[in-house]
């Protein structure tokens, strides 16, 4: 039996399943029922864990069998940033960070036997590699060109030719107009100006270098896709770059532009065959990288930030602050999209290759964690705390295993029960009828469905010409109405490349008094259009209208205006008749576009 399997807690009670049952929890039970699914193997509220989803990682780290948890500590953001290795319920060992992490990723970098993967931690401008959980490599970004100002006004002070206080207003004049400058320029703008002397004097001499910073971290599987295949390295930076890492020699093997930083990245393929990086960057687009492209191919725009990001199955699953999840194709279309109770404090896949089953766990701020199957809640668990960071996956010998850590700093870990089954809408939100996956009772062949059989088997040949004979008089059809209706202008936006214009029309009211509104748009990019006119032809003897002729202002690009009138019907009979709407061009014979506004009935004259 595993270690996860034989830790529990000793001081609070338990149910008959071996679930432990907290007095917090037992309080939300009436607000929100948490589910039957999960076993409670540890509650510890002491570790202090500060962290998110994207800095923790289950892994088999010694190449034992059993995986442990890696969690890189961010402290305080300041001090005290550590990686954490759990084994079981205790703390196996822990590392000192130098600088705060953002990201965590296990990947194997070599064949060799025992089969153990080495830990990637992101921190700062460097990615630190861990084999065994000792210190194994450190790659550092190169740096970035400097702006040559900046070099200049730091050369001059060096030299003794620029005072503190005209480097300070160099500086910033090159932040002002947008420049990019280096970490030690940006500090010198946050120093108060009798703390300018000191600190150019004290800095000077040392070089000057600006380093960009690793701000997301993920895997690229290099050549063959079992699971303990190499696997290369990729990483996000604050100066718009991914780059992808080998494992082996450590070289940039790949370096693409993206238009903003990125905060998320989900890769998938073979890096020697074909490969996708997905990044969500912080101007609020997912942008898609493919092999060989040097920047960005195309980008989805986000209703809002994004806080999360994952790959189920072939879908992209994202999750904004507008408490909204989004579920997006390889291509970039949006597939669903499903409003969430709360905000999301943290978002992860969930995976069960026994039983064909993948979903994303969705942690929220009202101390629920939720599985959702496509837009379908599936499944929910009520926690003591907000997690703001979750895990699932093998640790120890358990195959699903969900762990938790708190805004408190808190531990849980919860085992899924073997017989537990997830099914569509048993979060309470609601899916499809039980009686949608019933086979309908389907009537027995007839006497007339066997006639029939019979005779498309007997005429298949004269039947087969004769649908070739209606199709293309079908087409004939639809060619000939296309070319009178380019001839009568009777299409709903304009065939001149020179006025481009798109017609709408539409009718309000039950009569006799009906209000026409007719929409024009400009659906040229650049030019704008003018001098045009609205007129209408109708039967004077069955309606009256306010205006017959509306003269059109100025039209600007990818605005609708509209344009409205007063039409009265004027007989009782109970019928109605068709107004063409007409837009004319100044010294222009013919309408640029026609439409046709099939009037109602009106209602008052109805009996």
């Amino acid at each position: 039996m595993s270690e996860v399997n034989q830790a529990g807690s000793a001081d609070a009670p338990t149910t008959g399943d071996g679930a432990e049952v907290s007095g917090e929890a037992s309080q939300q039970q009436p607000q929100q029922q948490s589910s039957d699914k999960w076993l409670v193997a540890l509650k510890d509220p002491t570790p202090g864990l500060n962290t998110l989803s994207q800095c923790m990682v289950l892994t088999d780290v010694t190449g034992d069998g059993e995986n442990r948890l890696v969690v890189a500590d961010l402290g305080d953001t300041r001090t005290n940033m550590r990686l954490r290795v759990y084994k079981g319920t205790a703390l196996a060992m822990e590392n000192t960070i130098i600088d705060l992490p953002v990201g965590v990723a296990a990947f194997y970098l070599d064949t060799n036997t025992p089969r153990s993967p080495a830990v990637a931690v992101a921190s700062g401008p460097s990615v630190f590699i861990y084999k065994n959980m000792r210190p194994y490599f450190r790659f550092t970004l190169p740096p970035l060109d400097l702006h040559p100002l900046e070099e200049e006004i730091w050369a001059a002070a060096r030299e003794g030719r620029a005072s503190a206080v005209q480097v300070r207003g160099i500086i910033e004049d090159l932040r002002n107009q947008g420049a990019s400058i280096t970490g030690r320029s940006q500090r010198l703008l946050a120093l108060h100006p009798d703390q300018l002397q000191e600190f150019v004097e004290a800095y000077k001499t040392a070089p000057l270098r600006r380093l960009s910073v690793v701000t997301a971290l993920d895997t690229l599987k290099k050549s063959h896709s079992e699971e303990d295949a190499i696997s290369c390295l990729v990483m996000g930076t604050e100066a718009c770059q991914v780059q992808v890492l080998d494992p082996q020699a450590f070289t940039v093997l790949a370096k693409m532009q993206l238009p903003s930083p990125p905060v998320f990245l989900c890769s998938s393929g073979l890096f020697d065959v074909d490969y996708r990086i997905v990044a969500a960057c912080r101007d609020g687009v997912i942008y898609q990288l493919r092999r060989g492209a040097k920047e960005a191919t195309q980008g989805i725009r986000l209703r809002a930030s994004a806080v999360g990001m994952i790959r189920v199955d072939k879908h992209i699953v994202v999750a904004t602050m507008d408490r909204q999840l989004s579920g997006y194709s390889t291509k970039g279309k949006e597939l669903w999209r499903a409003a969430l109770p709360a905000g999301v404090t943290a978002l992860a896949p969930l995976s069960l290759p026994s039983k064909g089953f993948n979903a994303a766990l969705v942690a929220m701020d009202n101390n629920t964690v939720c599985v959702y199957k496509d837009k379908l809640e599936v499944d929910r668990l009520v926690t003591e705390d907000v997690v703001t960071g979750i895990r699932f996956g093998r640790y120890g010998r358990e195959e699903a295993t969900l762990v938790t850590v708190g805004r408190s700093g808190g531990l849980a870990i919860y085992i899924l029960k073997r017989s537990a089954k997830f099914v569509d809408g048993a979060g309470g939100v609601g899916g499809p009828p039980a009686k949608q996956f019933s086979r309908l009772p389907l009537p027995k062949k007839t006497r007339l469905f066997v006639d029939q059989t019979l005779r498309e088997r007997d005429c298949a040949v004269s039947m087969h010409r004769q649908f070739l004979h209606d199709l293309y008089r079908l087409r004939l059809m639809t060619a000939e109405n296309y070319v009178q209706a380019l001839e009568t202008k009777a299409t709903p936006i304009s065939a001149s490349k020179e006025d481009p214009v798109k017609l709408a029309c539409t009718v309000q009211g039950v009569g006799p008094v009906f209000r026409l509104t007719v929409g024009l748009q400009n659906a040229s990019l650049t030019t704008a259009i003018a001098g045009l006119g609205i007129s209408f032809a109708y039967d004077g003897l069955l309606y009256r209208l306010e205006k017959v002729y509306i003269p059109v202002p100025y039209l600007v690009p990818g605005l609708t205006y509209n344009f409205s009138t007063i039409v009265e019907c004027l007989t009782d009979k109970g019928i109605a008749d068709a107004i063409k709407v007409y837009i004319l061009k100044r010294d222009n014979d013919s309408p640029l576009v026609t439409g046709v506004v099939n009037m109602p009935v009106s209602e008052s004259f109805v009996v």
